[in-house]
């Protein structure tokens, strides 16, 4: 079948048809009351065509209106089950919400005189058409003429019978047209304003956000769980000593039950989108994390100085994942070996610095390239802080300054 031709056997062509004939009942309703719909002039037709506007003006001034006008153009406008269109793909864009602005009933008044006057122009041509193609049956016939027409048909001739298709595939080639063009003045007047579409974007700026807070919380805590984990069963395989595998065990152990823990707020929080992210564990609490790396056999030099209990609890918590993944990091690649670890809150910003040696051999690329060290960039720059990452004076330097202000 012709491109052209393709709209004619789409179901959505038809029902914009639909949609556009009853835009203009209200028109015909006015006209009927004045000036009549009987033997009208070009001046009274088009008479009929604006008495309207202000009653449409004034129904569009009341929010529902605009609702009522987004659920016809959604079901009636655009591809849907209803359509035989292979790929549907585009979405109506169309809002199905009461006005919440003027701006929004000024559009919803534009959309109503829009589709009053597309329903007569259609209205108008599906009648002249369809009598068109009838006067041409009748000419093919013999009848006399019957109709006042715009196109007149004269004479009588079998002929005209090979021309009675023509008017009723004009006009539903003119329908599939105007259709397409109402969906396009549908989207543009209909469709969610400027404020909705921005509201609609930083809800789904704050889901991602919020997934790849999860995300970083889910890598950090079962993270370093199995990597201490890992190392404790390593460690007491190769000691071969009872005392030391009971203590190993019992590092297992705690830090499986930590993140046993963690694992179950960070569902709760999937689960109750309004759970608090205070119950998340904070720098105070990171002598936990010092004490899971001491048994896992690592000899932590901690120093902490400043009043950790005013640190504000975003940056206290975010500080906390970005200790445990440093921690991680030089148990997973590092091994046993001493790790100078300070924390200090002075004046306005935080600070912490986690140093260990790097071991001989150790893949420096491999190390910076890694999830979790981009976690820690990631945290640092929602918080507005600054981070220096990477190998300095054969030592693994992790150095963060954070805002607490």
């Amino acid at each position: 079948m012709p491109r052209f031709l393709r709209p004619l056997t789409h179901a959505v062509t038809y029902t914009r048809w639909l949609h556009m004939l009853i835009g203009a009942v209200l028109a015909f309703v006015c006209g009927a009351v004045y000036p009549g719909l009987d033997a009208l002039s070009a001046a009274e037709w088009g008479l009929v065509a604006v008495l309207p506007i202000p009653l449409l003006v004034a129904a569009a001034m009341v929010p529902a209106m605009r609702l009522a006008e987004g659920l016809q153009a959604r079901l009636m406008l655009f591809p849907g089950p209803h359509a035989r269109v292979k790929d549907n793909r585009d979405e109506p864009a169309v809002s199905a919400a009461p006005s919440a602005s003027w701006s929004d009933r000024a559009r919803t008044a534009v959309w109503l005189v829009l589709r009053l006057e597309a329903g007569c122009l259609i209205a108008f041509l599906t009648g002249q058409l369809m009598a068109l193609s009838l006067e041409l049956a009748g000419a093919a016939t013999g009848s006399s003429p019957g109709a006042d027409l715009m196109i007149p048909v004269s004479g009588r001739n079998w002929a005209y019978a090979l021309l009675v298709p023509v008017p009723p595939l004009i006009l539903l080639m003119v329908v599939a047209a105007a259709g397409a063009l109402m969906a396009v003045a549908a989207r543009r007047l209909l469709g969610p304003s400027s404020h909705e579409r921005l509201a609609a974007l930083e809800q789904r700026t704050e889901q991602l956000l919020e997934r790849n807070r999860i995300a970083r919380e889910l890598h950090d805590s079962i993270g370093h769980a199995l990597t201490v984990a890992v190392v404790q069963a390593g460690a007491a395989r190769a000691a071969a000593d009872p005392e030391f595998t009971e203590r190993a065990l019992g590092a297992i152990e705690e830090t499986g039950r930590a993140a046993l823990e963690d694992l179950e707020r960070v569902l709760l929080v999937l689960r109750e989108a309004e759970r608090p992210a205070s119950s998340r564990p904070t720098l105070g609490e990171a002598d936990r994390l010092l004490d899971s790396a001491r048994s896992s056999g690592v000899k932590v030099d901690a120093e902490v100085t400043g009043p950790l209990e005013r640190v504000p609890g975003p940056v206290s918590r975010e500080g906390y994942r970005m200790l445990q993944e440093a921690l991680t990091n030089v148990l997973r690649h590092a091994g046993t070996v001493p790790v100078h670890v300070r924390i200090a809150v002075e004046d306005a910003h935080l600070e912490m610095d986690i140093r260990n040696p790097l071991p001989h051999g150790a893949s420096v690329t491999s190390r910076e390239a890694g999830s979790g060290l981009r976690g820690i960039r990631e945290r640092v720059a929602l918080l507005g802080g600054r981070a220096e990452i990477g190998p300095n004076d054969g030592n693994w330097h992790v150095h963060v300054e954070l805002p607490v202000g």
